[in-house]
């Protein structure tokens, strides 16, 4: 591998970048498969001479045995994706390229040339993997030690020494060639390059669901940087084409809109997971981030994993992030089922079956098999943060709250700049009633990462604190995330804009209507509309199922009480509150002065639900600090 000045070519409106394999028209990319970049760069490159049919054939497939008919398909590609009559076709002889091309040299340009590992087309079946996993694993290990040993000696022009902490976005990967096959790669290749670098103490890394917005879009660069309060942004495009794959990428600096590095991959598509390492591994070395011994091991560990088993674990984490929960877990399943050692798809999985348990009410059975999943991720690598977060939100869930302070605080002690173990701390906080110690930490992890649950959960400790303002103001802007309009709803209802909450409730139940809190969201909005026997109905119909499939999730089981309170039926909602305070949610003072539950503390027994929440949340404090 070298640090080369490579030449460009430019013709009318286009640039043409070999070194990069990359098309760009007015400066936007224009996705070409692999032998119609080569065949391009062979004519624009020859000077305007006439070239004929056997010599393209020989330059374009040196190696290989074609029919003339692959270079009419490839010349007549060509020509609709350039979109005006450039080549020249000569009866009989051959092809010319009509437009004067200017060869431009910049020596302050310099591209990374990484290595190019061929490997043969075909599927690898399980049975006969022992002879591939050697192989690849091989083959990995020299793509590692060649890119070590070439960062060692060429540090990359234009980076400077770190003094603090670099703070990156890694943007979706832009699909060059708009394919619904292929979309998939998009999201989920950025999202493993994220979690590759999660341990990396000079990098606050956003995380996914906080880039999840700029999938399938051109983007500001400084907008972006701005909102998302990064100093540097990793960008990407990708082209597939049968089985193989072409991927670039730019690390770029956000304040000079410079380029700190980039670099093209040519790899055959079952090498997928040679991505994330060789990115993760370029974007330390372009920052000049020093890495402890601890990091630079576990940055360097490369996991060797059956392909079909990562595509299906790369479409899952799509699926999850779209909130296709049923979809993710047939992918998930299917991972593991293929390579049961790797650990990222069972900690996603365990994720998955939280998520539809709780919100789609899936229940007792999923939440057995999410715990199983945990689990295995955490037996396979016992430290993986990941692993461990999703975990503690899982144990805070499921009215174990006590034991997923432990957890987060031993992740904290070895990653103490980690934003998700500081928001699941907060989040364990607030079920058990430190509600001030909820908003510190939820504030520290914003502080951290601006965009840190963004698109899925909210601040409640201010509103339990009763500061809805701020509480308004800590929630996204989007208005198509139902999640966070029940919530809205929910802070303007208890502020008294009760027209303005009806809206709200109303569109968390059109934008998701399975979803618990939106449906918790309809009974409230039949409250607004003087409906109270539809909300009633709501409310009964909601806890008939939580009962019968034994949802945990004691927060959201409170909501259907302060439903239940609002509809006039203050004995139902202190059977909810009992439900919540034995499922592990006993914010005592909250109950106190929660203004939506007036109607059930004028039942006698709230006094004695109170009562054990309040010893619950004492002993929680004792314990925690």
């Amino acid at each position: 591998m070298s640090l080369e000045t490579k030449p460009f070519y430019e013709f009318d409106e286009f640039r043409l970048d070999p070194a990069e394999q990359l098309l760009l028209r007015n400066n936007q990319p224009i996705p070409l498969s692999p032998k119609s970049f080569d065949l391009l760069t062979v004519l624009a490159t020859s000077g305007g001479k006439l070239i004929s049919k056997d010599e393209l054939l020989r330059q374009v497939w040196p190696d290989s045995f074609v029919e003339e008919a692959n270079l009419t398909v490839n010349i007549s590609t060509l020509r609709k994706a350039l979109g005006c009559e450039l080549i020249e076709t000569v009866p009989k002889r051959g092809y010319r390229f009509l437009p004067k091309v200017r060869e431009i040299r910049d020596p302050d340009i310099t591209t990374v040339a990484p290595p190019v590992v061929a490997v043969s087309p075909g599927q690898h079946s399980v049975s006969d993997s022992k002879r591939w996993w050697l192989i690849a694993g091989a083959v990995a290990l020299l793509l590692l030690a060649m890119a070590a040993a070439w960062m060692l000696r060429t540090p990359l022009r234009g980076a400077a020494p770190s003094t603090s902490a670099h703070r990156l976005a890694v943007l979706p990967f832009q699909n060059l060639k708009k394919d619904d096959a292929s979309d998939f790669l998009g999201y989920s290749l950025a999202d493993a390059v994220i979690t590759k670098l999660d341990t990396v103490g000079d990098l606050r890394v956003r995380p996914s669901y906080a880039v999840a917005r700029y999938r399938d879009q051109t983007v500001d660069m400084k907008k972006v940087a701005a909102d998302l309060k990064v100093d540097t942004l990793l960008t990407g495009s990708f082209l597939r084409d049968g089985d193989d794959l072409r991927i670039h990428c730019q690390l770029i600096d956000a304040a000079t809109e410079n380029i700190v590095w980039k670099g093209a991959f040519d790899l055959k598509y079952d090498k997928l997971l040679n991505v994330q390492d060789t990115v993760a591994r370029q974007i330390v070395h372009g920052l000049s981030v020093q890495l402890s011994p601890s990091e630079n091991e576990k940055l360097a560990r490369q996991q060797i994993v059956n392909p079909v088993a990562y595509e299906y674990f790369l479409r899952g984490l799509d699926l999850y992030a779209k909130s296709d929960y049923p979809t993710a877990i047939k992918m998930l399943e299917q991972s593991v089922a293929l390579d049961a050692n790797y650990t990222p798809a069972w900690a996603n999985l365990g994720r998955t079956y939280t998520a539809i348990a709780s919100f789609d009410l899936g229940g007792k059975e999923l939440y057995q098999k999410a715990e199983s999943a945990f689990e295995r991720a955490l037996k396979l690598e016992p430290s993986d943060i990941e692993s461990t977060v999703y975990l503690a939100n899982f144990l805070s869930d499921t009215g174990r709250v006590e034991q997923a302070v432990p957890l987060l605080k031993k992740a904290l002690a070895a990653n103490p700049n980690h934003a998700e173990v500081h928001w699941e701390l907060g989040y364990a906080y607030r079920f058990g009633g430190m509600l001030r110690e909820s908003v510190r930490e939820s504030e520290r992890a914003r502080e951290l990462d601006p965009g840190v649950k963004l698109n899925s959960s909210a601040m409640n400790g201010y509103l339990y604190l009763g500061e809805y303002d701020r509480f308004l103001a800590s929630l996204p802007a989007q208005d198509d995330v139902a999640f966070v309009a029940f919530y809205k709803g929910l802070a303007k209802y208890v502020a008294g804009s009760r027209t303005a909450a009806l809206e709200d409730f109303t569109r968390a139940g059109r934008l998701q209507p399975k979803l618990l809190h939106a449906r918790i969201g309809m009974a409230f909005a039949a409250s607004i509309a003087g409906k109270r026997e539809d909300g009633l109905r709501i409310a009964r119909d909601i806890e008939r199922e939580i009962r019968a499939r034994d949802v945990k999730d004691p927060e959201a089981v409170y909501k259907i009480g302060e439903a239940y309170s609002v509809l006039g039926d203050g004995i139902s909602a202190v059977r909810m509150l009992k439900s919540s305070v034995e499922g592990g949610f006993f914010p005592a003072e909250y109950f106190v002065r929660d203004p939506l539950m007036e109607n059930a503390r004028r039942v006698p027994e709230f006094a004695t639900v109170l009562q054990s929440a309040r010893q619950r949340e004492q002993s929680f404090a004792r314990t925690a600090q």
